[in-house]
C-alpha cells in the first residue's frame, strides 16, 4: 500500500506549491521509517522463533504474516505478542532520536522544533518526525496497531487495583471491567468499537485542520486496518478473561451444500450458482476427502472444459471438533494451504463448515447476542 502513495506524492507535490523531487523525496523517507521499524520486528519474530512468511508494508507500519499456521498460533503467545508489539514503536522512536542526534551534530544551525515537523519542504526534519511520530501513533490502544496489541495484553488483575467495590461487583457479575479485559473483549479498544473510530477520526480531523495530510492519512488507515484485523480480533474475545470462549459450534454453518467428488463440473456449477457459499466440501460415499471453490470451477470449466469435481478439488484440508476453540483453530483457516474452508466433524460425519465469508457476519451475531444476554442478566 505504500506504493499507492507514491503517484500521489508525485502529484500532490505541484498542486501544493512544492518541487515534485522533494514531494518524492517524502515519500522515500516514509519508506526508509517503515522499513527501519519492519527490519527491528523481523529481527524481534527470528529471535522469538516466529517464521514470517510476508510483510505488508503501510504507511503505519506493516502488517506480518506467518509462513505457518504453527508459527501464527506461537505469535498469539502472550509472552511473546506483547514485546514483538513493543518493538516496533521503541525501534521507530530510537531511530528518529538517533538521526536526530546526527542531525543536530552535523548541521546544528537546523532548528528541529519549528513547525512544520513533516514536510517536503524540510527533508532533514521530515526525517526524524516521521519516524518519532510513527512510533508514538504506533502506541494509540487501536487495532491494527501495536498499541491494539500491547494493551490488549494487560492483566486483568494488574488493572483493576484500586478500582474498588466496582470492580469487583463487575468481575462477580461476570464482566471484568479493567483495561485489560475489556480490551480483549473488544468492549473498549477493539476495531469495531467507538473510542477506536473517534481516535482514528481524531486523527484525521488533526490531520486536515493542521494541514498534515500524513496524520490524516494515518487515522484513515486505522480505520482500514481494524477491518482487516477484526475477524481475528473478534474471534479473540472468546479467549479473554471473563468471557465466554468462542467454540467452532457457536459460528459454523449448519445448512451448507456438499459436493460429490463424482459430480461433473457443469453440474457443480449450476448448484453453486443457487447458493451463497463459496466453498463446497466434496464427499465420496460420505467421506470428506476435498474441497473445492466456486471460483476454481469457473477457472477449471473456462480452461479445460467439463470434467469431475475430484480432478481439480484441494485435498489438503483440515478439520476441527465443534468443542474446539475457535481462536487456535482460526490461524488454519487464515495461513493454511488449499480452499479457504474448515469442516466440522462428528466422527466422521461434517456437522457444519468455517469460511471466511460467513465468519465475519456469525461472530457481529454471536457478540450481539452474547451483548443482549449479559444486559438481560444485569
Amino acid at each position: 500500500m505504500l506504493l499507492l502513495l507514491l503517484p500521489v506524492a508525485i502529484v500532490a507535490g505541484p498542486l501544493t506549491g512544492t518541487d515534485g523531487a522533494r514531494a518524492l523525496g517524502l515519500w522515500f523517507l516514509l519508506l526508509i521509517a517503515v522499513v527501519a521499524r519492519e527490519t527491528a520486528r523481523a529481527v524481534a519474530a527470528a529471535w522469538y522463533g516466529v517464521e514470517l512468511g510476508a510483510i505488508l508494508l503501510l504507511p503505519t507500519g506493516g502488517l506480518q504474516s506467518f509462513a505457518t499456521p504453527e508459527a501464527a498460533e506461537h505469535a498469539t503467545k502472550p509472552a511473546i505478542e506483547r514485546p514483538m508489539a513493543l518493538i516496533g514503536p521503541l525501534a521507530s522512536i530510537a531511530f528518529g532520536l538517533l538521526l536526530g542526534a546526527i542531525v543536530l551534530a552535523s548541521a546544528p544551525g537546523i532548528n528541529l522544533i519549528e513547525r512544520p515537523w513533516v514536510a517536503p519542504t524540510h527533508l532533514l526534519r521530515a526525517m526524524v518526525w516521521l519516524n518519532l511520530l510513527l512510533g508514538a501513533i504506533n502506541f494509540l490502544p487501536v487495532f491494527p496497531l501495536d498499541g491494539g496489541r500491547i494493551f490488549q495484553r494487560l492483566p486483568a488483575a494488574s488493572t483493576a487495583k484500586g478500582k474498588g467495590d466496582a470492580a469487583q461487583a463487575g468481575t462477580a457479575s461476570g464482566v471484568d471491567t479493567s483495561l485489560g479485559s475489556g480490551l480483549a473483549a473488544n468492549r473498549r479498544w477493539g476495531p469495531s468499537s467507538g473510542p477506536s473510530q473517534w481516535i482514528a477520526i481524531a486523527l484525521v480531523v488533526a490531520g486536515l485542520l493542521l494541514g498534515n495530510l500524513w496524520l490524516a492519512l494515518m487515522g484513515a488507515l486505522v480505520l482500514l486496518g481494524a477491518q482487516m484485523e477484526s475477524r481475528f480480533l473478534m474471534a479473540k474475545n472468546g479467549e479473554s478473561e471473563g468471557s465466554d470462549p468462542v467454540l467452532m459450534r457457536d459460528v459454523m454453518l449448519t445448512q451448507f451444500s456438499t459436493l460429490s467428488a463424482s459430480d461433473t463440473l457443469e453440474d457443480a456449477l449450476q448448484r453453486a450458482m443457487h447458493t451463497l457459499q463459496d466453498v463446497f466440501p466434496v464427499v465420496r460415499g460420505g467421506s470428506l476427502v476435498g474441497a473445492v471453490s466456486r471460483q476454481n470451477i469457473m477457472a477449471a470449466l473456462a480452461s479445460g472444459g467439463n470434467s469431475y469435481v475430484q480432478g481439480v478439488m484441494s485435498r489438503n484440508f483440515q478439520t476441527a471438533l465443534p468443542d474446539d476453540s475457535l481462536v487456535k483453530t482460526l490461524p488454519r483457516l487464515r495461513k493454511g494451504q488449499g480452499e479457504p474452508l474448515i469442516p466440522v466433524m462428528e466422527g466422521e460425519r461434517i456437522v457444519g463448515i468455517v469460511t471466511p465469508q460467513n465468519l465475519s457476519l456469525s461472530m457481529s451475531l454471536l457478540n450481539q447476542s452474547r451483548r443482549i444476554r449479559h444486559n438481560d442478566d444485569e
